[in-house]
């Protein structure tokens, strides 16, 4: 492009002078200066030469600001209206300087005077325009003499020429006719410059492409990409065609049309300052996807500039964060009041029209008209009749004095042509009525708001699914297990959405035994959710047939190989049994846990063997004992919560160790500790899986076992010694119905045993659970019995009696076992 900015044309060059006699009528040279990402000058066309005094050479590689000078305002002179740099279209800017030193990244215009060496001082107008792409180029800065402009704006009357004023020019870019990239300029403008179309674009190239130097186009409608606007209508303009009106109108003769001039100006006027204020709204509203502070911005953008009450209504299933709502409203429809912004004194619309309710509204209302046919309703005055007939759907409340006589427009909200709410609009009685113009503006704003509350609406809506599912995938783990207290956390990915596929569980075993798990699938979204969610539920299928470890990650991995190669997952799988004082744990390519030592609070990371992500196949896997004391406290977690980027993993681990060694007075409290010590880091993106485990143990005095011969007269041998043990427990209240209970389960266990004997085991806890043992694969099952049936009815007493009772299998064989809940002390 800066190649294509420098060529003069015979009509430009004009004896070297370049006076603006020679340049074709309706255009004026630009000066066109680029400025690259250092500030820097890096090109430096011919007007500029002309305009700023420096050649080329002078210029290129020095800093911008040192040649361009043209900040500041001129002074009110000359019957000119003091202005400073200004950018109408979009709102912004205010100088030059800004633009050239990389505050401002957006289009901006203005004007100012500047001296040049060797030459009076100039008139100046500006435009920057920032360019986007990979290049250096920062900055299009195009400038032009505003006299050469005033020249071919006096008429020939000798008038000021006021029929065209300077809001009423854009800028127009042209190239050297053998420029290769000349045809694609209408291409690649859009590209470059900001906010321009390629329509646009294509036009200005096809118009002046032959001249061959960057001109300004006279044009009463362009604005692009933007255009300086010295305010409408002038001081000056103003004075003189009131003295030509009066001059007319002392010789009789026929007034001028200035007064539908200025009437047309007065309009010009109004209407962008709609355009400003819209554009304003549009920047204050949506600037976050969370529902309730969108609905506030919503409000509180338009009082008190547009009006000076609004109250914004939304249909219930917007404001529960359901899905889009279906169905045209109607007078059963509920609409919320999500809020109420006003100018009056505090507390005067709150108790009438409080936040938070919600009602129908009857077919008479203008409400309702709104919500059914999905435009504003315009109500000039709210009369005693209409208040009337508003207020009455306010019981016990007389909302007539707040409304009456006020000026009332109705907005609907709406997103892809569905009502989703309403705004109601009012201004005070002393203040102009709405009228047809604010009936456009508001339409217009309300279809922004509309969007902006529908993307928020969509946002929470998918943020509630992601949260849902992802609850119902993760369990809800008691905090006591038999012989360990558990707590967890679960943290979704900050950048991630809220779905993944970190898990935690614990599954309830055979002998009081528990099993800890964690696992992590390789991933984020729905489809890591879904393939967690499957082997979550094969590791608790697995770990109920009481699977040893390394067998449980071995049958877990074959699934992992059937269900597709697309995930990997690793899973960290322990089994803590409480009597003996053992975990047995068995690793699948997870980060190793944590071991707090209760004896004197060290921590340590227990050395497993990794073994390899499930999913990858054809790994065998180990599993180790540790031995354990009751108080020791065992740390899960998965990666997301020491991994960093950027960091080694290590630091994350010893923090980890470090942070879990903290006495805490309660394990919520210990968890917390970990999370501060390792979330405060910043730059976590992964989600984060926690579980931590007291292993409290059981003692050797509350367990009580038996071993009993295959004869039906062991079943009254059970009874007894089950009895004198709860006496000897202080259970004696359980005693009647756990002696009745274990009778049923050896009475089974006796007749369908092979060759082992049957064990009886009692164990007091949180509860206390008896285990009946032997070596019959078969599980049994629940019966419908009748009253005249001898099987199926032991199972039916165990169910109806028992807090809880199940069936599992065994190495073995079986175990049959119930819980009855402790009598409280």
């Amino acid at each position: 492009m800066d190649r294509g900015i420098e060529r003069e044309t015979p009509s430009s060059r004009g004896a070297g002078s370049g006076t603006t006699e020679h340049v074709a009528a309706g255009r004026v040279p630009l000066a066109v200066v680029v400025v690259d990402r250092e500030g820097l000058v890096s090109h430096w066309s011919t007007g500029a030469r002309r305009l700023f005094g420096a050649t080329k050479e002078e210029a290129v590689g020095r800093p911008a600001v040192d040649l361009l000078p043209v900040t500041g305002a001129l002074p009110e002179q000359d019957d000119i209206t003091p202005y400073g740099a200004y950018a109408a279209y979009d709102g912004l800017g205010p100088d030059l300087e800004s633009s050239l030193d990389g505050r401002h990244n957006f289009p901006a215009a203005g004007r100012a005077r500047l001296t040049v060496p060797g030459a009076d001082r100039a008139d100046v107008l500006w435009w920057a325009y920032p360019l986007v792409g990979p290049g250096r180029e920062r900055l299009l800065v195009l400038a032009a003499d505003a006299g050469a402009l005033r020249h071919h704006q006096d008429g020939p009357d000798g008038t000021d020429g006021t029929d065209l004023g300077f809001e009423r020019i854009a800028p127009g870019f042209a190239l050297h006719t053998d420029f290769p990239g000349a045809e694609e300029l209408a291409r690649r403008l859009p590209e470059i410059l900001p906010s321009m179309s390629v329509g646009e674009s294509a036009r200005i190239v096809a118009q002046i492409l032959e001249l061959g130097y960057p001109v300004l186009e006279f044009s009463q409608n362009a604005r692009v990409p933007v255009t300086p606007d010295w305010g409408v209508p002038r001081r000056a303009e103003r004075r003189a065609r009131r003295e030509r009106a009066a001059r007319a109108a002392a010789q009789g003769l026929p007034v001028p049309q200035d007064a539908a001039d200025e009437a047309e100006d007065l309009e010009y006027a109004a209407v962008r300052e709609r355009l400003e204020f819209l554009n304003e709204v549009s920047g204050r509203i949506g600037t976050s996807l969370d529902l309730a502070r969108t609905i506030v911005e919503v409000s509180r953008a338009v009082v008190p500039r547009f009006t000076d009450v609004a109250g914004t209504y939304l249909r219930e299933q917007v404001v529960a964060g359901e899905g889009f709502p279906e169905g045209v409203p109607d007078t059963t429809t509920m609409w919320h009041r999500v809020a109420v912004e006003h100018t009056d004194e505090p507390g005067r619309w709150d108790d009438v029209v409080p936040v938070g309710e919600a009602m129908p509204f009857p077919a008479h209302t203008p409400f309702f008209q709104c919500m059914t046919s999905g435009e504003p309703v315009l109500v000039p005055r709210i009369t005693e009749e209409m208040g009337h007939a508003i207020a009455s759907q306010f019981e016990k409340r007389d909302i007539r004095p707040l409304i009456t006589g006020r000026s009332m427009l109705v907005v609907p909200l709406k997103a892809r042509n569905v009502v989703l709410g309403f705004m109601i609009l009012l201004r005070h009685p002393e203040r102009p009525v709405f009228n047809d113009m604010d009936r456009v503006t508001g339409a217009e704003l309300a279809a922004r708001a509309g969007l902006v509350l529908d993307n928020a609406r969509m946002y929470t809506f998918q943020e509630s699914v992601a949260e849902t599912l992802q609850d119902s995938m993760l369990p809800h783990i008691p905090q006591r297990m038999a012989g360990c207290d558990i707590a967890t956390r679960y943290l979704p990915g900050t950048l991630l959405g809220r779905v993944g596929g970190d898990w935690f569980d614990s599954v309830k075993l055979p002998g009081a035994r528990t099993a800890l798990v964690v696992g992590d699938v390789m991933g984020h979204g729905l489809n890591s959710a879904a393939m967690m969610g499957q082997l979550r539920t094969a590791v608790q299928t697995m770990a109920a047939l009481d699977l040893p470890p390394a067998q449980l990650l071995r049958n877990l991995d074959d699934l992992a190989q059937r269900l597709g190669d697309t995930y990997l997952a690793t899973c960290l799988y322990a089994v803590y049994d409480p009597i003996a004082g053992e975990l047995h744990l068995a690793n699948a390519g997870h980060i190793p846990p944590v071991l707090v030592r209760a004896r004197d609070g060290r921590s340590e990371l227990l050395d497993l063997p990794t073994g390899a992500p499930i999913g990858v196949g054809g790994v065998p896997f180990e599993a180790v004992r540790v031995r354990v004391e009751p108080g020791d406290r065992l740390v899960m977690c998965t990666d997301g919560l020491v991994e960093m980027r950027g960091e080694d993993i290590g630091v994350g681990l010893a923090t980890l160790c470090e942070s879990a060694a903290h006495p805490a007075a309660s394990m919520d409290d210990a968890c917390d500790t970990i999370i501060r010590a390792l979330n405060t880091r910043g730059g976590r993106k992964d989600d984060v899986a926690l579980l931590m485990a007291r292993l409290n143990g059981i003692e050797p005095a509350d367990v009580a076992e038996w071993r009993l011969a295959l004869d039906p007269a062991e079943v009254g041998r059970a009874r007894a010694v089950v009895r004198e043990q709860l006496h000897d427990w202080g259970l004696a209240r359980l005693a009647d119905t756990a002696e009745l209970l274990v009778g049923e389960l050896v009475t089974n266990a006796v007749r369908h045993a092979h060759v082992r004997p049957v064990e009886l085991r009692l164990v007091r806890g949180d509860t206390l659970l008896c285990e009946v043992d032997d070596d019959d694969h078969e599980l049994p099952t629940l019966l419908s019995a009748g009253p005249g049936d001898e099987f199926g009815r032991g199972l039916r007493v165990v169910s109806t009696l028992a807090r809880e009772w199940g069936t599992s299998r065994t190495n073995a064989g079986k175990t049959v076992w119930f819980e009855l809940t402790l009598p409280r002390r």
